[in-house]
């Protein structure tokens, strides 16, 4: 279960590094705004809180990758960095789209129960 809760873990953070990437850099380009559904007008508008937003979710891939390359030795890596994008992605499900439960919360949680067996 090892290897394919570290597979996993590193597909959560690559997803979590495009959205970094959709957040940071492709917010007012049309491919950003058809992602999440935004106007001209308002990817403009939030534009600075976006690439904020982005920049929290490369953190959590950093950490995730961090965990994942340091093998068992980084159980506590992974199990801290995981809830975190669990957290995350159930709060962003409950209070902005509920797609986020399916795209980051889901995977999240199993990983978790596949690092914590």
């Amino acid at each position: 279960m090892s290897l394919v809760a570290n597979v996993l873990i590193v597909l959560i953070a690559l997803l979590h590094l495009w959205f970094l990437v959709l957040e940071m850099f492709l917010w007012t380009r049309p491919s950003g705004r058809r992602a999440f559904g935004l106007s001209e007008e308002f990817a403009e508008q939030s534009r600075a809180l976006a690439a904020n937003q982005g920049l929290y979710n490369g953190f959590l891939a950093a950490g995730l990758i961090w965990g994942a390359w340091l093998g068992p030795a980084g159980f506590a890596i992974k199990v801290f960095f995981l809830g975190c994008v669990l957290a995350a992605g159930v709060f962003g499900g409950l209070t902005a789209a509920r797609k986020i439960l399916w795209f980051q919360a889901l995977p999240a949680a199993v990983a978790l129960l596949l690092v914590l067996a």
